[in-house]
């Protein structure tokens, strides 16, 4: 009874509780965190009743407290300049990012596929069909 096994967030050892059927967290209060934040992400993922359930408290919340966020950002002004800044580089690196996908997308030329003739320079009667048929890159 006295195996250690290691910590699946933090990577340290520690020893389960036997009380714990298939304890993979330490008792540790940021690993604790984590264990709680994973199970919360799959119960919204998977629990339509949980997710309406936590979407109704929040909104009551902000009934509550309707001026919260306009005070968060006074009373913390710096923080907001910074982010702000941080928004700005980040919006301008998806912009970059968009636009090079979009040129991507642009056709290399404007030569369509079908059915063309090709035919010699010097004499018409050896000229053969053939099927030319696009295949985009992507």
């Amino acid at each position: 009874m006295n195996q250690k096994i290691r910590c699946v967030h933090c990577g340290c050892l520690f020893s389960p509780n036997p009380r714990v059927k298939n304890q993979r967290y330490c008792s540790k209060k940021g690993c604790q965190r984590a264990r709680k934040n994973l199970w919360q992400r799959q119960k919204m993922a998977t629990d339509p009743d949980y997710r309406a359930n936590q979407r109704d408290c929040q909104k009551k919340w902000h009934r509550r407290h309707p001026d919260y966020w306009r005070n968060y950002r006074q009373l913390r002004a710096d923080y907001c300049r910074h982010n702000r800044l941080l928004q700005k580089v980040r919006d301008h690196r998806r912009r970059v990012k968009h636009l090079a996908k979009m040129d991507a997308l642009r056709p290399v030329s404007s030569f369509k596929g079908g059915t063309y003739y090709l035919v010699p320079d010097l004499a018409k009667m050896d000229a053969s069909a053939q099927e030319v048929v696009i295949i985009p890159r992507c």
